[in-house]
């Protein structure tokens, strides 16, 4: 009787260990969710301190990796949001990025957000769970890290947009337009070889070495790679390739439809319209942009999203418009993503696509809801 005693003692020992370790973890992701506030802009300083504890607080779902490096020698770090899946023998790859130009600082407020959300909801959202299980989403909160630090430095450097590397040749200005350095087109339409404007490409194809890092550790995965997705701020658009006039996409209609598709339910958090279209058609032309580069080099679907707004506070985007700007952006970009995931691991059941896409993200905006250079 007595040894009995001692096993149902022991057992509920143990148990009542396993619940204090699993009510202090859970007391730790709630507290990342409380004391980090995703409705404030952050320095850098305090991203690189959230990549860590996000990552910490969620091992099975969450790895980190520094890439590359920027011309002053700060990190450029990714997250990898993934889960193990024994049945899938290669999994599939979706990119998103945030932050190439520095001013644009809802950007990378949406690339925490974009996370926050996998993380609060993939463990009861039984799709989202699945997609995680076949693709691994590479988020980059912050390329262009440099430029950023010295959007924070005071209001005078609060609009710079730039990289930070130095002049060339006898000019006094810093800095490359980091989404016109890339290896697509580059220094052919909508750029300046002058090294004082916004839009100077640099002395040649991938010169910097923000975009440098983004071609060498996406391109080895072009042939898994199913879309890429890069943010950027303002004028509540949906680009996609091609930025050269000459120049469109083999699937320009299936982008067309899959960007108007995001929009549709972008709208229906907040009423707010988005654009889709190339940029020639709905902005101006350019060359050198990872979107396009991205499509060039293989990988299917690309598109830029600019986020809000049309010109009030363009780059200026006042706090209190983060959370709803956010919320629209993580509408349009799981319904790219749900596309593209059904696409790839669903091709025999793909003529109704489209009616599927739509209940699902219906469902997902129903629970969301209870400045112009590119």
């Amino acid at each position: 009787m007595e040894k009995k005693l001692l096993q149902f003692w022991k057992l509920g020992l143990s148990l009542l260990i396993l619940s204090s370790v699993l009510e202090m973890s859970n007391r730790l992701v709630e507290g990342l969710e409380s004391t980090y506030d995703y409705t404030k802009y952050h320095p850098m300083e305090e991203i690189y301190k959230w990549m860590e504890d996000v990552e910490q607080a969620n091992p099975e779902l969450i790895s980190s990796a520094v890439y590359g490096h920027t011309f002053e020698q700060r990190n450029i770090t990714l997250l990898k949001l993934g889960l193990e899946n024994s049945e899938v023998t290669e999994k599939k790859v979706i990119w998103m990025d945030c932050g190439i130009h520095a001013r644009e600082w809802i950007a990378p407020a949406f690339c925490q957000w974009f996370v926050k959300e996998i993380v609060n909801s993939y463990k009861t959202n039984k799709k989202l769970k699945q997609m995680l299980q076949n693709v691994d989403v590479y988020v980059t909160p912050m390329i262009n890290v440099d430029g950023y630090e010295f959007t924070w430095v005071n209001e005078s450097t609060r609009l710079w947009r730039k990289s930070r590397s130095n002049p060339p040749g006898v000019s006094s200005c810093y800095g490359v337009d980091l989404n016109r350095n890339f290896k697509a087109n580059w220094g052919t339409v909508g750029v300046s070889f002058d090294s004082c404007s916004n839009t100077y490409c640099g002395t040649s194809a991938g010169s910097e070495p923000e975009a440098e890092a983004v071609m060498d550790f996406v391109g080895p995965m072009v042939n898994k790679t199913l879309c890429f997705l890069t943010i950027h701020s303002a004028g509540q658009l949906i680009l996609l390739p091609y930025g050269h006039p000459e120049i469109s996409a083999p699937n320009y209609d299936e982008l067309v439809s899959v960007g108007k598709a995001a929009a549709a339910e972008m709208k229906k958090l907040h009423g707010m319209d988005y654009t889709v279209g190339t940029s020639p058609q709905i902005l101006y032309a350019n060359s050198g942009s990872s979107r396009d580069w991205a499509r060039l080099t293989g990988i299917p679907f690309s598109y830029t999203f600019e986020l809000r707004d049309k010109g009030e506070f363009s780059h200026l985007l006042p706090e209190d418009q983060i959370k709803p700007a956010c919320e629209e952006a993580f509408a349009g970009a799981l319904s790219i993503i749900t596309y593209v995931h059904d696409k790839a691991f669903n091709s025999g059941v793909l003529p109704n696509a489209a009616v599927a896409l739509t209940i699902w993200s219906t469902i997902m905006a129903v629970s969301l809801t209870t400045g112009v250079l590119v």
